[in-house]
């Protein structure tokens, strides 16, 4: 078999269709996208790896196919078309959230994070806001959903930091641009600290997560009203209850991965015997054995007296 005929063969198996015309083996991504392969090598082999906009004349102009590989095995051909699928459906993804085509978030206004391509969040609520962050891992493409509440009283806070600010006695000459980024630090660090956040979880099947971000707009303004900051102690106290002291406190054999607590009167641990503990318990025993000896050339002297002895009286009588 061929080169592309091995390809064709390993992405049938994938449920992923492509033709063969000529010296180029094409795999449709979209109706307007899709990936070709052009075999330099037959023998080696090898093939050059293009994106290009799908139903397009060769003839044509404007018709550009971009280089954005090699691949020599049949295996990094079909990990270079999944990478373009699972490209395809993040963007198509972002598209969909960033333009609002969707009914079900028609109408959030999603905004694209200036630094992270793939993060995009919209306000929703009082004071909230829903992140999503799709991400490609492995060529599965996952969106991560968060709902992060600030408190209703943020906006005023910073606004009394920022009026404070103005009319202080200050020697130190700002310039706006110096104010304005002194603003937005104090803003942010502001926010962080006073954040509430709700995972709504991760989703491959982007379908359903439409209607999570419908549901979480809709839910936006309970869900503040419930995300309050949680006082310290509070989770204690709530667990203090259900916990029996005498089944859990002063059980030492409690399974708590503590190897130590297998048994109080064992406290033996042969992994803190050194060379010098074991060269001990050796001369102990050596001396043990010494002692054993001596007892049993005393008694074999003891038998010996009472021969002596026995002869002795036999001579008298």
């Amino acid at each position: 078999m061929s080169f592309f005929e091995d390809i064709a063969a390993a992405l049938d198996r994938e449920d992923i269709e492509s033709r063969v015309n000529g010296d180029t083996l094409f795999v449709p991504i979209t109706l307007d996208l899709e990936v070709q392969f052009v075999t330099i090598d037959e023998d080696l082999p090898a093939a050059e790896v293009y994106v290009a906009a799908a139903d397009v004349d060769s003839d044509d102009d404007d018709f550009e196919a971009v280089l954005v590989s090699v691949v020599f095995s049949v295996e990094d051909a079909v990990d270079a078309v999944a990478h373009h699928v699972a490209t395809d459906r993040v963007v198509a993804l972002l598209r969909t959230l960033l333009d609002g085509d969707d009914d079900r978030v028609s109408d959030l206004e999603f905004e694209q994070d200036p630094e992270e391509a793939t993060l995009v969040s919209a306000e929703v609520g009082e004071s909230s806001v829903l992140q999503v962050l799709v991400s490609a891992n492995d060529n599965d493409p996952v969106a991560h959903v968060r709902f992060i509440a600030q408190d209703e009283n943020l906006d005023d806070i910073v606004d009394q930091a920022i009026a404070e600010f103005w009319d202080s006695d200050t020697e130190t000459i700002l310039t706006d641009e110096d104010r304005r980024k002194m603003f937005a630090d104090l803003y942010a660090d502001a926010a962080s600290l006073r954040n509430e956040v709700l995972t709504l979880g991760s989703f491959r099947d982007f379908d359903k997560l439409l209607d999570v971000l419908s549901l979480a707009a809709d839910r936006a303004e309970e869900w503040e009203d419930q995300l309050a900051p949680v006082e310290d102690g509070f989770a204690e106290s709530l667990y203090e209850s259900y916990r029996d002291e005498d089944d859990w406190g002063d059980d030492d054999d409690y399974d708590d991965n503590d190897e130590d607590d297998f048994d109080d009167e064992d406290d033996f641990d042969d992994d803190e015997l050194d060379d010098d503990d074991l060269d001990g318990e050796e001369s102990e025993d050596d001396g043990e054995e010494d002692d054993s000896d001596d007892d049993d050339d005393s008694d074999d002297d003891g038998d010996s007296d009472d021969d002596d002895d026995s002869d002795d009286a036999d001579d008298e009588k």
